[in-house]
């Protein structure tokens, strides 16, 4: 049953989108045409059954029944994203061992059996999906009885899948050089990219008309609030590895010495005007200038500092990749996750970077656009700033008491690689090489 509490939040969100929507028809002659009314239209009903549609996968009774069979370590990846998420509407009932094991340990999921037992298990606690997390297939996976669980209306999926549509990322702990290699989800027709070019720049003309008086706005605010200049530029890594000029609107405290190059370290160095810029994202405006240069587009990975390219392709795998689509605006790993602080975060925004190149497609592109509108709209009650500390994300917690075959070995000794500065949006100087 829907709370009161669902309901007022998606009329709220309805009728603030209805508002805003009709003063856009009625300022913009562009948006009264049919196609475009009914575009509009479409975006209020949907942030209206967004939090109906979310309060009903949450409820126990609509919850999928996943039953995890094996124990490859990305599984204990996979239960963290269902324990960190369970208003996606996903539940496991039971896991099943690859072999008996007497070492096995306390798990906070019932062990239902073997693989032997298999289909006593399916028919006792009835699963709607079956994810596979075998360590090795070869005359162990019971194609028969996955084929006959299949024809009978049960999902069968393999947990590295499953993990990247459920978290939104690729796990690419699980991928090999040659599954990359040979993903056709990688090979991006020429169609969709040179519409997503003409979409972006069309949208980058208008905006620049529309928000010029803003823009001049904020150039007059910069200037009289600080000194220094009002815009920032710094030299980025674009399609391909090529270096650009990306331009933002100047937010901190220019300095003539060299900084630290982590953000936190530059709080001081924030200007007021710059913290609200910051927390609206209002800074990030001129690089619609970009997009018009054909340097990025309106949704991509965002790019990083030219002198962190050596840096980052050692630590992060796969990380030439990012430069295989232009750099956006805004982007999946944006709307998905915090700023990052160090390799770590930026590794983990790799994941998400490599599920949009992987995923891209103008549906896609859509919905992380009204992401980060909703993103914008939030900042506004917000308290939260681009560099205040995070917390640790769900997924890096460790498990309690995880059976000891999942459990991540550790390292004989800590990595240095988090700890070693790069250059960021602090508007400081570029980095030196990492040795």
């Amino acid at each position: 049953m829907l709370t009161n509490v669902v309901l007022q939040r998606a009329l709220v969100s309805f009728a603030f989108a209805g508002t805003l929507m009709i003063g856009l028809s009625h300022s913009v002659s562009e948006l009264r045409t049919p196609f475009a009314s009914s575009l509009l239209a479409v975006t209020a009903l949907l942030l209206l059954v967004r939090p109906i549609a979310r309060q009903i996968r949450s409820s126990s009774h609509f919850r999928t029944r996943v039953l995890l069979i094996g124990n490859r370590p990305i599984a204990q990846k996979f239960i963290e994203e269902i324990e960190a998420n369970s208003k996606r509407g996903y539940t496991i009932v039971g896991l099943v061992q690859e072999t008996s094991s007497r070492q096995m340990q306390f798990s906070p999921y019932l062990v239902l059996g073997t693989i032997n037992e298999l289909h006593t298990i399916v028919r006792s606690v009835r699963p709607d999906q079956i994810v596979l997390a075998l360590s090795d297939r070869r005359g162990r996976m019971p194609a028969t009885q996955l084929l006959e669980f299949q024809s009978n209306g049960i999902v069968v999926e393999d947990v590295a899948d499953a993990y990247e549509r459920l978290s939104g990322k690729l796990a690419i702990e699980a991928v090999t050089p040659g599954q990359l290699i040979s993903s056709q989800g990688l090979r991006k027709p020429r169609a969709l990219k040179t519409t997503q070019r003409v979409l972006s720049l069309a949208a980058a003309l208008v905006g620049l008309v529309v928000l010029a008086p803003i823009l001049a706005l904020i150039a007059l605010a910069i200037k009289l609030d600080s000194r220094g200049p009002v815009l920032f530029r710094q030299t980025r890594l674009g399609k391909g590895g090529r270096p650009f000029q990306l331009i933002k609107f100047r937010t901190m405290q220019p300095v003539d010495c060299p900084t630290s190059e982590w953000a936190q370290d530059n709080l001081e160095r924030i200007t007021g005007l710059g913290r609200w810029l910051r927390r609206l994202r209002l800074d990030e405006l001129p690089q619609l200038v970009n997009v018009i240069r054909g340097d990025m587009n309106l949704v991509g990975p965002r790019p990083h500092p030219v002198c962190n390219f050596q840096l980052f392709r050692e630590a992060i795998p796969y990380y030439v990749l990012r430069g295989s689509v232009l750099p956006g605006i805004t982007g999946w790993a944006q709307t998905r996750y915090h700023y990052a602080n160090n390799l770590e975060q930026e590794t983990e925004k790799m994941r998400y970077d490599l599920y949009y190149i992987k995923h891209m497609s103008l549906w896609m592109d859509l919905r992380i656009i009204l992401h980060t509108c909703g993103k914008f709209l939030s900042s506004f009650t917000s308290a939260q700033t681009e560099a205040r500390p995070q917390t640790q994300p769900a997924l890096q917690r460790e498990p309690a008491r995880m059976p000891a075959a999942w459990r991540p070995k550790q390292p004989e000794q800590a990595s240095v690689l988090p700890h070693v500065q790069y250059a960021s949006d602090s508007e400081s100087r570029p980095a030196a090489q990492a040795p």
